[in-house]
């Protein structure tokens, strides 16, 4: 799929997964670093009709989308125009994200989303509940997880 993005105009980076159909009107204007995770029902939308409204000389705002490497959007967020994320930002499921957030290793969310954490403290926080299950068949992955969680 990510072909299919990069033919229509997008720059996505190598090792990207992307678990939806992010194609938009503007895919030029989509910009993504490499070893980003997009989960599903993420939206990313280049322009806004709403200026029509209230100009009616002009039809939209328009402007691009850039992610940094090694993201991670939740499932369910949406990436409004002209937005910038850094390297190393996770998207909380859920999110609305109006402005760009610069700063590397922090986590965001909400609507709008805010600054809610840190790489530093996600570690912490999960260094005893996270699992390992890449390569793992669908029965050995049963396996870990539910080994795991008679271990917490």
């Amino acid at each position: 799929m990510n072909d299919y993005f990069r033919k229509a105009g997008m720059k996505i980076g190598k090792g990207c997964n992307i678990c939806c159909n992010i194609m938009n009107t503007e895919p030029y204007l989509i910009s993504i670093g490499e070893h980003v995770t997009i989960s599903g029902g993420v939206s990313l939308i280049t322009h806004d009709n709403s200026i029509s409204k209230v100009m009616k000389d002009k039809t939209d705002f328009v402007g691009p989308i850039t992610i940094g490497n090694n993201c991670f959007v939740g499932a369910n967020t949406t990436i409004l125009l002209g937005v910038e994320l850094a390297d190393n930002v996770i998207v909380a499921a859920g999110s609305v994200v109006t402005k760009s957030f610069l700063e590397k290793d922090i986590i965001i969310g909400g609507n709008p989303a805010k600054k809610i954490g840190t790489w530093d403290k996600f570690r912490e926080k999960y260094a005893d509940t996270a699992v390992f299950l890449n390569g793992l068949s669908p029965e050995d992955r049963k396996k870990e997880i539910l080994a795991h969680q008679m271990h917490k």
